[in-house]
C-alpha cells in the first residue's frame, strides 16, 4: 500500500520549484492533489495533467495564498471537490533579497504577506474541516535561514522564523484533535532560483554543506511525504531539517 493513499493533500505554489516536487511525490504515493499556481496558467495546467497520470485525482487553483477571503474561498472549493483536507502543504513563498540599509518598506511588507501571512491564512480554514474530521497534518515549508538568518534577507529570514513560531504554537493548540503542524526547514536545494547564482556563491555555500552537494526537490519532497504519512502521527510540532547537514 502506497504511504498516502486515498489521502486528500492541498499544496500551496505548486506550479514550480519545490512545490512541484511535493505535488508529484504525493500523487506517486496515493494521495489526491488539490493544488494552487498564481502566475502561469499553463503551467498549472501541465502540472494538472501530470498528477493525473499517476491514477490519482487532481486539480488546480488559481488563488492568492496571502489573501484571506482567497484563501478561505479555497478550502471551501477544495473540501466541494474533494471532500476533505487530510494534508496542508504550506508552500508559496518569495524572495526579494537586499541588504537592510537599501530595503524598502515594501519590500518587506510584501515578502512577509506572502510567505508568513498565507500560512496563517491556509491554516486557519483548513483547522475547519480537519476538526470535524478529527485528523489532519499541516507541513509548513520554512528554510534554515529562519533558525540562522543570512545577510541580505532579513525579510526572508523573518518571516521564515515566523514560520516555526507559528507552526509551534498551531501544534500545541490543535494536538488535542488529532491534527498535527510540522515544519520542514530545506537547505540549499537545487531550484531555478539557485540556478541563477555564480560559481563563487555556489563554492561558498557548498563548502558549509558536510554532504558537499546541494539538496535537490524530491528529497525534500521525501521528507514531506513522512509528514504527511500515518509513519509520524506522534511527531508535531517540530522543524525537521533538509540541509544536508549545513545547520547542526
Amino acid at each position: 500500500m502506497k504511504l498516502l493513499e486515498n489521502k486528500i493533500a492541498l499544496v500551496t505554489g505548486a506550479s514550480r520549484g519545490i512545490g512541484r516536487e511535493i505535488a508529484k511525490k504525493f500523487a506517486e504515493q496515493g494521495a489526491n492533489i488539490a493544488f494552487t499556481y498564481l502566475s502561469s496558467v499553463e503551467k498549472g495546467q501541465a502540472l494538472e495533467a501530470e498528477l493525473a497520470d499517476y491514477g490519482v485525482k487532481a486539480k488546480g487553483y488559481r488563488s492568492d495564498a496571502s489573501d484571506y477571503t482567497a484563501a478561505e474561498q479555497l478550502i471551501t472549493d477544495v473540501v466541494s471537490d474533494f471532500g476533505t483536507v487530510d494534508i496542508l502543504v504550506n508552500n508559496a513563498g518569495i524572495t526579494r533579497d537586499t541588504l537592510l540599509m537599501r530595503m524598502s518598506e515594501e519590500q518587506w511588507d510584501e515578502v512577509l504577506r506572502v510567505n508568513l501571512k498565507s500560512v496563517f491564512n491556509l491554516t486557519k480554514a483548513a483547522t475547519k474541516p480537519m476538526m470535524r474530521a478529527k485528523q489532519g497534518s499541516i507541513i509548513n515549508i520554512t528554510s534554515v535561514v529562519g533558525l540562522m538568518g543570512n545577510a541580505g534577507q532579513a525579510n526572508y529570514s523573518a518571516s521564515k522564523a515566523g514560520i516555526i513560531g507559528f507552526t509551534k504554537s498551531v501544534a500545541k493548540e490543535l494536538g488535542s484533535r488529532n491534527i498535527r503542524s510540522n515544519a520542514l526547514a530545506p537547505g540549499f536545494i537545487e531550484t531555478e532560483m539557485t540556478g541563477e547564482l555564480n560559481e563563487k556563491a555556489l563554492e561558498d555555500w557548498l563548502k558549509n554543506i558536510p554532504l558537499k552537494r546541494a539538496g535537490q526537490g524530491e528529497e525534500v519532497a521525501n521528507a514531506c511525504v513522512f509528514l504527511g504519512s500515518d509513519m509520524s502521527k506522534y511527531i508535531t510540532g517540530q522543524v525537521l531539517q533538509v540541509d544536508g547537514g549545513m545547520l547542526m
